[in-house]
């Protein structure tokens, strides 16, 4: 009898053992559930605030996008009540080119240079009388309306960036405007990132998962799959 409840406590005495052993690693796993938990809600936090900055930049670009066209259809509306008012609407017409040139070069910065010398051209046609102030208005809708579908196109272009103080020919992945990516003729990839009002640079990205993801989309858009779910690099995470 002695030896069976010997035997008898030393179960009970390694039962005793392994519910402390696997209690402590429960504790263990909770308090890393919970931090898991709270990294993940930071995260969240985090990328809603993201998120609702790039919102806040679109809507901006949208409603400064919006003004120019309500101007330029009151001038047009204003042109075809009176052809005769062509000649007199040229200064308004010249202001309408001065805020549009602002838009772009203040804007997300896609082919500044080539929506830049456009609109250089058609102001140069009406300083120098070559058209009148009804085409010119046209001209102009036509740039908006440019303005509104490069807004929601995505897809691979080519342009000449600032990369580290240095001019260079680049492929861009443009998401809309809100989102830009480029990848280098070297292999340097990386995504634009705004800093203030007008103030846009090109940032080279050296973590391996990000370039991984960036040269993912590149791929993705080269073969046509413009639509689906991406994890990219957010330029506006500090």
């Amino acid at each position: 009898m002695c030896v069976a409840g010997s035997v008898q406590a030393e179960e009970y005495e390694n039962l005793a053992k392994s519910l402390a052993k696997v209690r402590g690693e429960v504790e263990a796993l909770q308090v890393q559930l919970d931090l898991a938990k709270e990294s993940h809600h930071i995260q969240m936090t985090s990328l809603s605030s993201q998120l609702t900055d790039l919102g806040v930049e679109e809507r901006r670009q949208k409603i400064a996008l919006e003004k120019l066209q309500q101007s330029i259809a009151q001038v047009q509306e204003e042109l075809a009540k009176n052809s005769a008012a062509s000649d007199g609407m040229q200064p308004v017409v010249s202001q309408l080119i001065a805020q549009y040139r602002v838009y772009v070069s203040k804007g997300f910065p896609f082919k500044i240079a080539d929506r830049l010398s456009d609109i250089d051209k058609l102001e140069n046609q009406v300083d120098n009388k070559l058209i009148d102030s009804r085409k010119a208005v046209n001209r102009l809708w036509a740039f908006i309306e440019d303005e509104i579908r490069l807004s929601k196109e995505n897809g691979i272009y080519q342009q000449t960036i600032t990369l580290n103080g240095e001019q260079v020919l680049a492929d861009i992945a443009k998401l809309g405007t809100a989102l830009m990516y480029f990848q280098t003729g070297d292999k340097r990839v990386g995504m634009v990132s705004q800093q203030g009002e007008g103030n846009w640079q090109y940032m080279e990205v050296s973590n391996n998962v990000k370039i991984e993801q960036i040269n993912l989309l590149f791929d993705s858009l080269k073969k046509q799959i413009r639509q689906g779910y991406f994890e990219l690099p957010n330029p506006l995470k500090s």
